[in-house]
């Protein structure tokens, strides 16, 4: 459970989905973002295409708030593209409530974007000064503005061009009304997958994350590789590259916490990592102790891994609520801190008189920590050793993670021992940046969150920078 979230910036985590030549392509894509959900429960829209036009609907929420069967009827043809957020302070508004859709005489697009572009100040500046008016505050419509509308040049290169003037991570997904255009950062930082559906082979779907192509009832194709955009139309998949400088630095908190366990990234299983990164963390820092207990949901692999390698026994002994939101989107550290109690509970009769293994993601600022072990201590266990699934996370992320400052992460403050004493905990031990790695046998990660080694440059934010 990233543990909570410090509202500050302009940062996003968010999910995309696209789906080319399928009958009633945005009850597809509904059903796609449903799958998303966990990406963004702040806002979401479709914007579909039929007869040459464009048309959209949005708003605050989630996907079953936002849409009925009367106004996806609306949503007609075989192509949609579709997008959930979540909006830190300062970027929200229906305005940037994304797919953004554009009007122009060469044509109308759309587009739906996750992450977040660190030279996006410096470009919209630029553009700004050569008179381009923005009505929205997002990134996006900073590579709305770049791409050169030009009717006698088809549309793939005047986008290769922009693309290639971002830097940041991106999953992008532009659409005209004949084609889509799936679009990755040169670092690979933000995941993005390509499918197919069973039922119909000429018929594609894109998404942030493979578990949305079961709930259409598509087929994993492969991924849209670093610095690549994918044309999705009658001719079927065609691939180009705006750059030749491309790397491969997946977000390790992708593995960590934000995809469901049930998505493969990069050919790994997000549930087979985090298992093996708590076997990893048990070899670190073995604990002395009756039972292993998981905080919901995204480190219960995790604690099973931790488990299995220590031979302790596994036990539900947090209970997550189903209809509460997930902490870190809140508003307010007060909000935030009701907000675990009403989130989760302990199962006093599992806990009670035991000392209890208790694996979670990650310890931002500290306080949801502290709470669950205050929470287990007053359900009776006798001792509370912390185990966390990653390195100490003590450097901001500006790649669409809000996360913050220096001041607000407790790592970049304090040492183990201190973050052990403010949380309560017995004992306190976190995973090594190279189990980081090992577990999901990779040779790289942006694992900047921990290291503050950082892929790009990072522009306006500089002078955040330690």
């Amino acid at each position: 459970m990233f543990e909570d979230n410090m509202n500050k910036g302009i940062h996003e985590e968010c999910g995309v989905f696209g789906v080319f030549g399928a009958p009633d392509a945005a009850t597809i894509t509904y059903y796609g973002l449903h799958n998303l959900q966990h990406r963004g429960q702040e806002g979401c829209g479709i914007v579909s295409a039929a007869e040459g036009k464009l048309s959209r609907v949005r708003g605050g929420g989630l996907v079953t708030e936002v849409f009925n069967q009367k106004q996806l009827d609306k949503l007609g043809g075989s192509m949609a593209i579709g997008h959930v957020r979540y909006s830190s302070a300062g970027n929200g508004g229906e305005e940037n409530i994304q797919p953004l859709l554009f009007h122009h005489s060469t044509g109308d697009f759309a587009m739906a974007h996750n992450g977040n572009i660190v030279n996006a100040t410096e470009l919209r500046l630029a553009l700004e000064s050569r008179g381009s008016l923005f009505q929205t505050s997002s990134d996006t419509e900073v590579l709305a503005h770049l791409i050169k509308k030009d009717g006698a040049e088809h549309r793939i290169f005047p986008l290769l061009s922009a693309l290639d003037q971002l830097d940041g991570a991106f999953a992008i997904l532009v659409m005209t009304p004949k084609r889509i255009y799936a679009c990755r950062d040169k670092y690979g930082m933000r995941p993005l997958s390509l499918g197919r559906m069973k039922n119909n082979p000429d018929a594609y779907v894109v998404a942030s994350e493979t578990c949305a192509f079961d709930a259409v009832g598509a087929e994993y194709l492969r991924d849209v590789e670093p610095g690549e955009v994918v044309t999705i139309d009658h001719h079927g998949l065609r691939s180009n590259f705006y750059t030749d400088k491309c790397q491969r630095k997946m977000c390790a908190m992708e593995f960590i916490y934000f995809a469901r366990p049930d998505s493969d990234i990069e050919g790994c299983n997000v549930h087979a990592y985090r298992k093996e990164s708590g076997r990893l963390l048990w070899k670190e820092a073995p604990a002395d102790a009756d039972l292993v207990v998981g905080v919901p949901d995204s480190s219960l692999s995790a604690a099973i891994g931790y488990s299995e390698a220590s031979g302790l026994p596994y036990e539900m002994g947090m209970i997550k609520s189903k209809y509460v939101a997930r902490t870190f989107i809140q508003p307010s550290q007060a909000m935030r801190e009701k907000g675990v109690k009403m989130k989760l509970s302990v199962v006093h009769s599992i806990v009670k008189d035991k000392r209890v293994v208790l694996v979670d993601d990650s310890i931002v600022r500290g306080t949801t920590s502290r709470n669950l072990v205050q929470m287990l201590r007053d359900a009776g266990a006798k001792e509370v050793h912390m185990r966390i699934a990653s390195p100490p996370y003590c450097h901001p992320c500006y790649y669409g993670v809000d996360t913050g400052t220096y001041e607000e992460l407790v790592a970049a403050n304090k040492s183990v021992e201190e973050i052990r004493q403010m949380i309560g905990a017995d004992s306190l031990a976190y995973l090594s940046a190279e189990s980081l790695l090992a577990s999901g046998h990779r040779s790289d990660l942006c694992a900047a969150c921990f290291t503050g080694k950082y892929p790009t440059d990072l522009y306006e934010y500089e002078a955040n920078k330690k």
